[in-house]
């Protein structure tokens, strides 16, 4: 499948509106984090295209989803923000046979990451954090950071996320902290 094909396959899902939107503009910065650490194009390409294939799926039915995919079931104990990569994922392999794992995993983590991400899972997570119309605090750090260093402006956008979540209460999915700690162990980042 190719670039334009993937592109009509998602404006039918997802129509012309914002979310489609969104999903163009992640692709283009996708694309330009690509050509900078030299991943694979194509790759990139698909992943960023589908990585919100089922965002506008009713709760209920992305549940579902997870549960009958045999996803990792801890999901459902996290907020349902979380469930469209792994859903994304699962629909893309069975309704348009995508059997690429890099692409696959790429689309399933870009929401929660993960302990030793590929460089194309992390551009596919930074991607999605910082595309143009993305606008919070910490945000041009971390677009700075993504023009320097991946792993740098992984770390920042992870720590961004955590620390937003405890502001507000709310339960953080393990694979988050893991990838965190993964990339500081690694890398020895500090900030």
């Amino acid at each position: 499948m190719n670039r334009e094909q993937a592109l009509d396959i998602l404006q039918k899902a997802l129509g012309d509106g914002p979310r489609y939107k969104h999903s163009v503009r992640v692709l283009e910065t996708a694309v330009g984090l690509a050509e900078k650490y030299e991943e694979d194009v194509k790759k990139v390409e698909l992943a960023a295209i589908f990585h919100d294939y089922a965002k506008l799926m009713p709760v209920d039915q992305l549940k579902n989803w997870i549960l009958s995919a045999k996803e990792d079931s801890r999901l459902i104990d996290y907020h349902p923000e979380l469930w469209h990569g792994p859903v994304a994922a699962y629909l893309v392999q069975k309704e348009f046979g995508m059997d690429d794992p890099d692409v696959l995993n790429a689309i399933r983590y870009h929401t929660t990451g993960r302990a030793k991400m590929s460089r194309l899972e992390k551009i596919i997570f930074l991607a999605d954090y910082i595309e143009p119309e993305r606008n919070f605090p910490g945000i041009q750090e971390t677009r700075d950071l993504a023009k320097k260093n991946l792993d740098e402006a992984m770390v920042k956008a992870l720590s961004n996320t955590i620390v937003f979540l405890l502001s507000k209460k709310s339960a953080i999915y393990p694979d988050t902290f893991e990838a965190y700690n993964d990339l500081i162990r690694k890398g020895g980042i500090r900030f």
